[in-house]
């Protein structure tokens, strides 16, 4: 489906035939197509909501930075679901949607019943780390504007966070090639420099007010998110913490049925 906020298209996919919303939100350079997988498994117990997020996939890559800060596209989430009638839903972010959710769930409690971060972080904890990753996301995102999209997907899938990816079926690695061969530059551009790691609020004074259940999955490799999670658990009030073996950072893709088993359990548990 298709809804229009101040100007902006945004893409919705649905697919599910449970009755509790689950809202799914991808990471950077990813679309909802991340999530179809899980379609059958989880739309046994859930209704699956599945926003492209602005600058990726079918939704608008709008020219205004202001509509990528993290905050905004929050409040667009809000807005999707609110004209949707979704009141109260679970919602599971993985990596920039991991922060999206985070983000969400801090500027508007009480919509969320369980709150789902895969690899993901509360932003940097001080102006200094947020200012060098602001320099570093900024370097990146002229590169993007003056070499355009292969060479940046090239770039992408060698970093050291995606390293385990490379033992993927080669099939399934030209799938996720792709697909992030389809965003658009500009998208990718403005997503990082609106909703990157440097110039998002650091939430990790925010983490105690959360009252909703969260779970907090992260990959045996990925030793950086790991460690992130591991400090995040010694504020959070009402959380568990999975940790996947023989994964890295994106588990959904690396440790598919594991993945989706953990969250089918999560969701079906009673609340401690």
């Amino acid at each position: 489906m298709n809804i229009v906020i101040d100007g902006i298209h945004f893409h919705v996919e649905i697919c599910g035939e449970g009755l509790a919303p689950l809202v799914l939100l991808h990471g950077f350079t990813g679309d909802s197509s991340t999530w179809t997988p899980f379609c059958d498994a989880w739309g046994k117990h859930s209704k699956l909501i599945i926003p492209d997020i602005i600058g990726h996939g079918k939704t608008d890559s709008s020219a205004l930075l202001s509509r990528y800060q993290i905050q905004s596209v929050a409040s667009d989430l809000k807005t999707i679901l609110d004209e949707m009638g979704v009141k109260q839903f679970d919602l599971l972010g993985y990596s920039m949607g991991g922060r999206l959710a985070l983000t969400f769930a801090l500027l508007f409690p009480g919509r969320v019943r369980k709150l789902i971060l895969e690899s993901a972080s509360p932003g940097l904890a001080t102006e200094n780390e947020r200012q060098l990753r602001r320099m570093k996301d900024a370097e990146l995102a002229k590169f993007i504007k003056d070499q355009g999209i292969s060479w940046f997907v090239d770039y992408w899938e060698e970093i050291p966070l995606f390293s385990t990816m490379k033992r993927l079926p080669s099939s399934v690695q030209q799938v996720i090639r792709e697909q992030r061969l389809n965003n658009s530059p500009t998208g990718l551009v403005n997503s990082l420099l609106g909703m990157g790691t440097g110039f998002q609020p650091s939430w990790w004074d925010k983490l105690n007010e959360l009252t909703c259940e969260v779970l907090l999955l992260t990959g045996a490799e990925d030793r950086k998110f790991c460690d992130i999670a591991d400090k995040m658990m010694q504020v959070l009030k009402n959380s568990s913490w999975v940790v996947i073996d023989d994964s890295g950072h994106a588990i959904h893709v690396e440790e598919t049925e594991k993945f989706g088993t953990i969250v089918s359990d999560f969701l079906s548990s009673e609340n401690k």
